[in-house]
């Protein structure tokens, strides 16, 4: 039996590395489903879009007919998983990353089908081992092979601490992948070295090894940086439906294409010929982004949600209405300088940008532009202060 070309160019769309390749395909030439394996440690309670590029993946093996196996990581996530990482991660405490689960997995299944995933907890194993039984897990891998891996290796080159826990991470992970039979296992570009212990595990204890499917970071609405909430960069799946949109629509135009292929099951070669006709100057590039901000809004929140903050995003360009993120700035009350309100609100970096914005007729106070960069004005209550299209903050007396 051979592997069917769609469901091949299903599975393997964005995908960077299949660790294994020719196994993948000897497994789905059964015809008999797969255990697919996702490990989470639940750090955080939100899940943005970044987390979602593995997730959407889980649902089309889901879709083909394959088992996902959700690993929720209680107890690695305590130890801390130090890929990437230039210092030590705080330690979570069991129940602080019970908490985040629940939160957790109600946002995995707006993605992933619950009927057809099963969830597990390693702390179901992990728990109940003895030392012996740590003791001959950690004799599986070698302080060499751990300070091959680039992060520990340039913490060690440059006397950065590390702690012999974060060893363990590793082997944690991929004694996850033993346990429950793993035939692949999913992830980013960063878990390559734990997915690796996961195969080593498997052949050590004569199981048949699973294949490592990595696919790419997702870069942030900066553009520049990882999505990652630390970064302020990232737009989650549970943020209303508007502010959801205009981020989508405000990115960097060298994420659309990505983002079409991580993120949407658009066929990518119309997706190209779009974009193609967009650096042509035949389309416009706003037209391409509303469709890719519709498409993801409507996967959170439906069809009739994404047309709505479509056509507020409209509105709010025109001035029409207020964001729903509109933030607030406190002040005294009494007479201001507006370049200085612009500054301390975050609106501009410098009272010379917010002077320059006002000559330009990109400012406006109460819906009444604001011409004269030499203007003060009474603050007392509350009142809006806008900058250029979407530059909004509510300014309040105190």
């Amino acid at each position: 039996m051979s592997v069917d070309p769609k469901a091949w160019q299903t599975l393997t769309r964005g995908v960077v590395e299949i660790l294994g390749e020719e196994e993948l395909k000897s497994k789905l030439a059964k015809g008999k489903p797969l255990n697919i394996k996702l490990g989470v440690d639940p750090t955080a309670p939100d899940i943005h879009l970044g987390f979602t590029v593995v997730m959407r993946k889980l649902r089309q093996f889901q879709d083909l007919g394959h088992r996902v196996i959700l690993i929720v990581g209680d107890y690695t996530a305590t130890v801390g998983d130090p890929s990437g990482r230039n210092k030590t991660r705080p330690i979570l405490s069991h129940a602080e990353v019970l908490a985040n689960a629940e939160t957790y997995k109600q946002q995995f299944f707006k993605i992933v089908d619950p009927k057809r995933t099963t969830v597990v907890y390693n702390g179901d194993w992990f728990s109940k081992m003895t030392f012996t039984e740590v003791t001959k897990l950690l004799a599986q891998i070698t302080v060499a092979q751990m300070l091959e891996r680039e992060d520990f290796k340039n913490r060690y080159e440059n006397g950065q601490p590390i702690s012999l826990h974060e060893f363990l991470y590793p082997l944690m992970q991929g004694y996850d992948s033993v346990m429950i039979d793993a035939d692949v296992e999913l992830g980013g570009t960063d878990q390559k070295f734990n997915v690796l212990r996961g195969r080593e595990l498997q052949r050590a204890l004569n199981k048949e090894p699973q294949v490592g499917m990595f696919l790419p970071i997702l870069l942030g609405t900066d553009g520049r940086e990882k999505m990652s909430k630390s970064l302020g960069n990232t737009i989650g799946v549970n943020e209303p439906p508007q502010a959801m949109y205009h981020k989508l629509y405000s990115l960097p135009d060298s994420l659309v294409e990505s983002y079409f292929q991580l993120l949407t099951n658009l066929p990518m070669d119309s997706v190209q010929a779009r974009l193609t006709d967009v650096k042509s100057g035949k389309l416009n590039p706003n037209i391409v982004k509303d469709e890719l901000a519709r498409n993801i809004v409507a996967q959170y929140h439906g069809a009739e949600a994404a047309e709505k903050a479509a056509e507020e995003e409209k509105k709010i360009h025109s001035g029409e209405i207020l964001p729903d993120d509109i933030p607030v700035h406190h002040v005294a009350a009494g007479e201001h300088w507006i370049p200085t309100l612009m500054t301390q609100a975050g609106l501009v970096k410098s009272n010379g940008e917010g002077r320059r914005l006002i000559e330009n007729g990109g400012v406006s106070f109460d819906g009444e532009k604001v011409t004269d960069p030499k203007a003060n004005v009474r603050v007392s209550g509350e009142h809006v202060l806008k900058s250029g299209k979407r530059g909004f903050v509510k300014i309040q007396a105190i």
